[in-house]
């Protein structure tokens, strides 16, 4: 069951004998409702989940440990309190502002973010896997149990998936810690890069962190050849066909987020129009005469 944010406060010990405390709803946020909580002059962030969540993949134990180790090495914000046995997470209030999509593709921030994505990615592994294929599949499963409607070419986007994680697996990664969600609302900029909400952490294949952030932030073909030039210091053909096929798997996994989301939320939110909108980019990138071409890179430049 979910707590009011009142019920929430009152499981914080540290805050049992506050004489001045004020709560107020922070803006966005699409899975979870997040408040600024002001305590004797401190100010925190309380986030409750919102209902069903783990339909989503999410693991608060993950979650929790992910975050606090993120907060000690400065990527993203200290860990206050956890409540358990719900997982919901108290942490500092950054005093950062939210920069704009188009302030990320700046070739200096592209570095920056670059930058952090790899200490990320240089973090201790942890017990929980991160694949978008599997969630592209568990969500088509939770989605149907729910009754939502699937696109009319959702088997032509299913083999075309299983297309590219074929061609993806001839040239195998090593797992890293990856964070897996970084739009845009989850980048905070007080001097540093910060980054938020750790939900879906997981291991994973690092270039998938670099395409999703790119496709979040509607990346063009030179920012791309920045951002893995940034990253690993050299742009390859291998290098460059997986990041274009992963955008386009990204988009797919954030359409099936979606889907999810219309059989479970209760957020205020038109999550059909979110889920059309990823599966209309997902089609277009699969339609493409490149798609091909980066599936033929892939395996081309493993066998080079």
């Amino acid at each position: 069951m979910t707590l009011t944010i009142d019920e929430a406060i009152a499981r914080v010990p540290q805050w049992g004998n506050a004489t001045d405390l004020k709560a107020s709803p922070l803006a966005g946020g699409i899975t979870n409702t997040n408040f600024r909580i002001e305590v004797n002059g401190k100010n925190f962030v309380l986030r409750i989940p919102g209902a069903d969540t783990e339909l989503l993949g999410i693991v608060r134990s993950a979650e929790c440990a992910v975050s606090k180790a993120a907060g000690e090495i400065g990527i993203g914000p200290e860990i206050f309190y956890v409540i358990k046995p719900e997982g919901y997470l108290v942490t500092s209030f950054i005093e950062g502002h939210l920069p704009s999509i188009e302030e990320l593709g700046q070739p200096g921030n592209i570095r920056r973010v670059a930058d952090t994505i790899s200490r990320i990615h240089e973090m201790a592994p942890i017990s929980e896997r991160f694949s978008p294929f599997r969630v592209v599949e568990d969500s088509a499963e939770i989605a149907r149990r729910f009754n939502v409607d699937f696109p009319d070419n959702f088997g032509w986007l299913i083999k075309q998936m299983n297309a590219a994680e074929t061609a993806l697996l001839k040239s195998p990664f090593t797992p890293r810690l990856c964070h897996n969600d970084l739009l845009n609302a989850n980048f905070l900029d007080d001097g540093q890069i910060r980054v938020l909400d750790w939900e879906y952490a997981g291991m994973g294949d690092p270039v998938f962190d670099l395409a999703n952030f790119s496709v979040h932030h509607e990346f063009t073909d030179e920012q791309d050849r920045w951002l893995l030039e940034c990253y690993f210091g050299e742009v390859t053909g291998a290098n460059w066909a997986r990041i274009k096929l992963l955008k386009v798997i990204s988009d797919f996994r954030e359409g099936m987020w979606a889907m999810v989301q219309i059989g479970i939320s209760k957020l205020d939110f038109d999550f059909r129009g979110y889920a059309d909108k990823y599966f209309a980019r997902t089609t277009q990138g699969k339609e493409g005469e490149e798609w091909q071409l980066w599936l033929k890179d892939v395996c081309l430049n493993n066998k080079a």
